[in-house]
């Protein structure tokens, strides 16, 4: 009899679907185990290595010999090139509170290491960053992107009105996803679009579009229909975080901020609260997203709005390097903005 041919018992699948689970959990747990290692032994590494240059005068011909004489001694092991030494080193300065496992820098790989070394200076933003690929799990790729377009600086940037309209810790968990501007460089636009062409392209890189608004955003649908007495509405992009239990409706004007756009924001969040939100759910919340905006009329918009939201901005442009040098920077825009008379009546889209 093959065990194929054997009559299972009651219970048997059920087991079985528990071992592979744990079986998994075990061997995740292991290569993670074998990483935190590895990371314990490249930190030590590097701090010999320092405190050697520093005690001994160590110079770059004595870390090249201890390459070798490392690499003669474990040729099966990879890792102890000269400029591995070199990062080694880098490392036990970048991170130089022991000890160094119970950071949490030590649960990612080499290679995400390696790149935070290069891309970043600050210990702060390397700090960041590193608890941000653990605790989403950034692969490399997309930690570099991450740091190349600065999520850090821009995470939670928007301006907003969050800690008047939603209780604590809600309202900070609601402003770390507001940023500020979004980054939808991914699009390959140039020049001036359509709002439904920016929409459209959003939609279209859709796993993109969801990475840049950041973890625990789920996709819901675009020009979401409502009726209201008969009205047709028509909401531009509808999200559902799936970690703060919340709808986030987000409306893109291509143009320059007005307050209009506020009160319009305002009414599709009360629609989706009263037709959409279920007594589990927390508070909707909405994110405009515009071209450009005047920091001082946002301010006095989101004054009045009855419902938590916040006012963006994005960025898309794919122009070539020389002619992105000839545009205002955002500072200068933002000057230009802030020296038209009160009053003047101006709608121009900047």
């Amino acid at each position: 009899m093959t065990p194929a041919d054997v009559v299972l018992p009651d219970g048997y699948n059920q087991t079985l679907a528990a071992l592979k689970v744990r079986v998994r959990d075990a061997r995740v747990q292991a290569q993670r185990t074998v990483n935190t290692q590895l990371i314990e032994l490249y930190w030590h590494i590097g701090t010999e290595i320092r405190v050697q240059q520093e005690r001994q005068g160590w110079g770059a011909g004595v870390v090249r010999r201890l390459a070798d004489d490392l690499r003669a001694e474990f040729p099966d092991m990879t890792g102890l090139s000269y400029r591995n030494l070199q990062y080694m080193r880098a490392f036990a300065s970048a991170w130089d509170d022991q000890p160094i496992v119970q950071q949490t820098v030590a649960q990612l790989p080499w290679g995400h290491i390696v790149t935070l070394l290069d891309k970043l200076d600050a210990a702060a933003e390397r700090d960041w960053y590193a608890a941000a690929a653990v605790e989403y799990g950034w692969s490399r790729n997309v930690l570099l992107n991450m740091i190349m377009n600065q999520s850090m600086q821009r995470t939670g940037a928007a301006p907003s009105n969050f800690a008047r309209q939603l209780p604590s810790p809600d309202s900070e968990l609601a402003q770390q996803v507001a940023k500020d501007p979004y980054a939808f460089e991914f699009l390959g636009l140039s020049g001036e679009v359509a709002e439904r062409d920016l929409e459209q392209a959003l939609t279209d890189r859709i796993v993109d579009t969801l990475r840049e608004l950041g973890p625990g955003f789920a996709f819901v649908g675009r020009q979401v229909h409502f009726d209201v007495g008969g009205d047709d509405f028509y909401l531009d992009l509808l999200f559902f975080h799936v970690e703060q239990l919340r709808y986030f409706v987000i409306e893109l004007k291509t143009g320059k901020f007005q307050p209009e756009y506020a009160g319009k924001l305002n009414f599709y969040v009360a629609l989706v609260d009263d037709q959409l939100k279920r007594p589990a759910h927390n508070d909707t919340v909405g994110i405009l997203i515009c071209g450009s905006k005047n920091e001082h009329t946002v301010r006095y918009a989101l004054g009045r709005s009855d419902s938590p939201m916040a006012i963006s901005t994005y960025t898309y442009d794919s122009l070539p390097p020389a002619e992105k040098n000839a545009l205002p920077g955002a500072e200068e825009l933002s000057a230009a903005f802030d020296q038209l008379e009160p009053g003047t009546g101006s709608t121009s889209d900047g």
